[in-house]
């Protein structure tokens, strides 16, 4: 009967234990939710960095049912983004390969390199382009000649380089949805008083109404960003990769940053001077790769012409100048008023640095009469190689032919000249002697 007790009286003890501890269990979560939101709320979400002086979440939330913006609501651009993947999946197999074949784009036949295990690991561990005594160290490991070590990499590194059709396929997806974009936002804010004044994105700031139009606006254009960055080392590595980087960063925190601060009216005004500028460039980017040089050169001059004046001339004189001078009419500056300046400074930097290369287009464009290449953004990691690897050394072989044939048709020339001079010399000599 003691056993009994006592194991009875065990079992009722850890019961007991079971039930302090489910008890305190929602009692700690409870305190670790209340701490972590207050945290937030002291470092994050206070309205001194979000709101003008004077302003509170309360007062953002309080009066009529309007729907205003809440930091919560960009929790959505996530699985937005998550979809905007899966969609471009099907899209670029669906719809973006048979235009391409419509089209006329084509990929060069590239040769494979042999199997050699020696330069293989080099390849993938240490470096894609060695330098001169790296490659007489592996010509010696391999037993192969100096120059059959250099075509290897050279064909390896065309095996990695990204083909005409895949250039395309983003091209086109990029298209579709700056297209679709640019028309939704047009739409929508055609009949918004602040697209016609600049001054009415300030009247009742920061507590206006969202309409669901621009609401989707938002979320989408943020999805698209967030699905570019999350996207960014599977794409085309261009030459200004880092660029691209920092300008799907800035604009990801712009949106984000301008959405919980209830810049809404002036973001959409961001964001469609910008799309209004990317439909011509990707779609000059699916011509260039479909062949199509004269209807290229085209768009391309269209593109640089939007690209100027919405970037350099439209959004600091517009756009920027409303958010720096025209809100001081109505609020103080505080935190958020800075912030959101600077982050526009960033993204007018970088409109000044594609500038530059789309200048530089223009002036080859003028002088040499086509655009050879995309110098903006669409210039792969490796410019200047073929893809045929070993097409260098017959390339070579037929211009040091050529170059010999001009050589012997010269020296025949030369020689003919001096004979004749001869001929001619002792012609004159002959009456003299006489």
């Amino acid at each position: 009967m003691r056993r009994t007790r006592g194991k009875h009286g065990k079992d009722l003890k850890d019961t007991s234990l079971a039930t302090c501890s489910s008890q305190r269990e929602p009692r700690e979560s409870g305190l670790f939710h209340n701490f972590k939101m207050e945290v937030l709320d002291q470092w994050l979400w206070r309205h001194e960095y979000w709101l003008p002086p004077g302003i509170t979440w309360q007062d953002m939330h309080s009066g009529e049912c309007f729907h205003r913006p809440r930091p919560r609501d960009l929790l959505l651009a996530l699985p937005l983004a998550l979809g905007f993947i899966c969609l471009r999946h099907f899209f670029e197999r669906l719809v973006a390969l048979p235009l391409g074949k419509w089209l006329g784009v084509r990929d060069k036949v590239r040769i494979l390199p042999a199997p050699v295990p020696i330069l293989e690991a080099f390849y993938t561990s240490r470096s894609h382009q060695p330098s001169q005594t790296e490659v007489l160290s592996l010509a010696k490991q391999s037993d192969l000649s100096y120059r059959k070590v250099e075509i290897w990499f050279h064909r390896r590194r065309n095996m990695d380089r990204p083909s005409n059709t895949k250039k395309f396929c983003e091209a086109c997806w990029r298209f579709a949805f700056y297209l679709v974009a640019f028309l939704a936002g047009l739409v929508s804010l055609i009949r918004s008083s602040w697209f016609w004044d600049l001054s009415e994105c300030w009247n009742g700031y920061p507590q206006q109404e969202i309409e669901p139009a621009h609401y989707w606006y938002y979320m989408l254009e943020l999805g698209f960003y967030w699905s570019l960055l999350f996207c960014v080392s599977v794409d085309v590595k261009r030459k200004d990769f880092k660029e691209q980087v920092i300008h799907h960063i800035a604009a990801i925190v712009l949106l984000g940053f301008s959405y919980c601060s209830n810049y809404v009216r002036v973001g959409t005004l961001v964001m469609l001077v910008h799309d209004s500028s990317d439909v011509p460039l990707e779609s000059a980017k699916m011509l260039h790769y479909a062949g199509w040089r004269k209807t290229c050169d085209s768009l391309f001059v269209f593109f640089a012409v939007v690209f100027l004046v919405t970037r350099l001339i439209v959004f600091p004189s517009k756009v920027i100048h409303t958010t720096m001078v025209l809100s001081m009419e109505v609020f103080k500056p505080f935190f958020g008023y800075y912030f959101f300046n600077s982050l526009l400074l960033v993204l007018q930097g970088l409109h000044i640095f594609w500038a530059w290369f789309i200048l530089r287009m223009v002036y080859k464009f003028l002088y040499l009469g086509k655009v050879e290449q995309d110098e903006r953004s669409d210039v792969d990691s490796e410019p200047g190689e073929e893809d045929e690897g070993e097409a260098e050394h017959p390339q070579w072989e037929k211009r040091k032919g050529a170059v010999n044939s001009r050589l012997n048709v010269l020296a025949n020339n030369c020689v003919i000249s001096k004979l004749t001079s001869q001929r001619c010399s002792t012609n004159s000599r002959v009456p003299k002697g006489r």
